[in-house]
């Protein structure tokens, strides 16, 4: 495929990290698993490639998986966001940095339990300063859905970012795993997709679902 790129899913041992991690890499981009525990890392490496056609994922230490990447996506717990930023900032200089990260407090989840400042995300984005563009995506993708290689994921993709170029980047990340992205306006803006997901969560219980999701209406189809 044209326009690969070189991808570091932080925290990618995780259930959406995971999902990501399979479906970036079946589309073609150069994916590298990163944990805190590189044997973690490279087991839940191994569990994928198993699932792909050859071994196309990479795994190591959370700075070696950034490091090398010209794109790096977060997603860990939101307890460990801000320390696992802290541990890779100055990696992350002049690139666009993927934050999936939802305010989720436990043993409440299903219940909105925003951050102070209103967006966990943006907030990440003011820790970092402007050298690097962080763009909120993929809080309210189905990490079981993703899983299912060859499976329609019925949901469309917050994207918000104050660097309409990086959203557009990962615009085409999201085509590329079947996913329609849509620009949301700049990082405040993450607040809605954060709150989303505790709402998705309490419908799935509900209605005894894995991967409900959203679709925005009146837009062309593309």
């Amino acid at each position: 495929m044209s326009d690969v790129q070189t991808i570091a899913v932080v925290g990618g041992t995780g259930a959406e990290g995971s999902g990501l991690a399979l479906r970036l890499a079946a589309a073609g981009h150069a994916v590298t698993i990163g944990s805190r525990d590189p044997a973690r890392a490279r087991g839940k490496a191994a569990e994928l490639n198993a699932l792909l056609a050859d071994k196309m994922i990479g795994a190591s230490a959370n700075r070696d998986a950034a490091a090398a990447a010209d794109i790096v996506i977060l997603t860990v717990p939101y307890s460990a966001q801000s320390a696992t930023v802290e541990e890779i900032r100055d990696l992350l200089q002049g690139k666009i940095l993927i934050d999936a990260t939802v305010p989720l407090m436990p043993p409440k989840v299903s219940r909105v339990q925003l951050p102070p400042d209103g967006s966990a995300v943006a907030a990440i984005q003011k820790f970092l300063g402007s050298e690097v563009r962080v763009v909120s995506a993929f809080q309210n993708v189905s990490a079981h859905r993703l899983m299912h290689l060859g499976e329609r994921v019925d949901c469309d993709v917050l994207i918000c970012g104050d660097d309409v170029k990086a959203c557009e980047t990962v615009i085409a990340l999201a085509a590329a795993i079947g996913l329609r992205g849509i620009y949301g306006g700049p990082i405040a803006n993450s607040a809605a997709a954060e709150a989303l997901t505790s709402l998705l969560i309490a419908i799935n219980r509900r209605y005894k679902i894995k991967d409900s999701g959203i679709r925005i209406t009146g837009l062309p189809e593309q």
